[in-house]
């Protein structure tokens, strides 16, 4: 599975990825990551990406030229996408050479707009989408957001990870590869690793058995030393 993320800052993500499943999962070759900077796409020497809004009032506005240009860039990566650019009226663009549409393949593409007024993202759009598609394309927001222009050019899906704002989609972003990643054999060593797919407890207990604190002693719950399968599943239960 190969994730395509456009976004203007493609160095926040060094940290995370370079860490545990994430990178485990890039170096075993599982997944791959792309970026794609809009800045890479502009004409003038500054690089400049943002303008002022029409409506008016504070912040600034990711131009839709150079994201549509970093989108179509992420396509082009792709041996025959089965997404192509869309006319403005929605409908897919046909070959100037023969009038035909362009040829579906092997590929199959998502590309998920990052918004907080998007459709809520949880485990179960991450495991169908795992199963799904083979490229994700992410377009990551900044600022008072990105020119709505895009989404007539291409057919894509607002997603959220919440209720809330954030300073950008690089978050979101992040949320997104790793629940995904997760759905993907091979990612964690034991697959039976995901808590989502067995009874599990949101309260965990390791060794030692007892241990005390400034004069508390703290203990494992007895059931869960008792070996009884049934009366264990039965505590996760009433615990997740």
């Amino acid at each position: 599975m190969q994730f395509h993320i456009i976004t203007l800052f493609p160095d926040a993500f060094n940290s995370y990825f370079s860490e545990s499943v994430i990178s485990r999962a890039i170096k075993d070759k599982r997944i791959k990551i792309k970026f794609y900077n809009p800045r890479d796409f502009t004409r003038d020497k500054w690089q400049r990406i943002d303008r002022k809004p029409y409506s008016g009032g504070p912040g600034m506005v990711l131009q839709a030229l150079p994201v549509a240009k970093a989108i179509q860039a992420a396509l082009a990566k792709l041996k025959a996408p089965t997404l192509q650019p869309r006319r403005a009226d929605g409908e897919p663009t046909r070959s100037s050479a023969s009038g035909s549409r362009p040829k579906a393949s092997a590929s199959k593409v998502k590309i998920i707009w990052l918004a907080p007024s998007g459709k809520q993202f949880d485990t179960a759009y991450a495991k169908k989408s795992a199963k799904k598609f083979t490229d994700i394309i992410l377009v990551s927001g900044r600022y008072e957001g990105i020119d709505t222009r895009v989404k007539k050019i291409f057919k894509m899906e607002n997603i959220s990870v919440g209720p809330y704002v954030l300073t950008g989609g690089e978050l979101p972003a992040m949320i997104l590869i790793d629940c995904m990643a997760r759905q993907i054999p091979g990612v964690l060593g034991n697959f039976d690793s995901l808590e989502e797919s067995r009874v599990s407890s949101h309260d965990v207990y390791t060794r030692p058995e007892v241990f005390e604190y400034k004069g508390k002693k703290y203990r494992v719950p007895k059931v869960l030393l008792s070996g009884h399968h049934k009366k264990i599943e039965n505590w996760k239960k009433k615990h997740i």
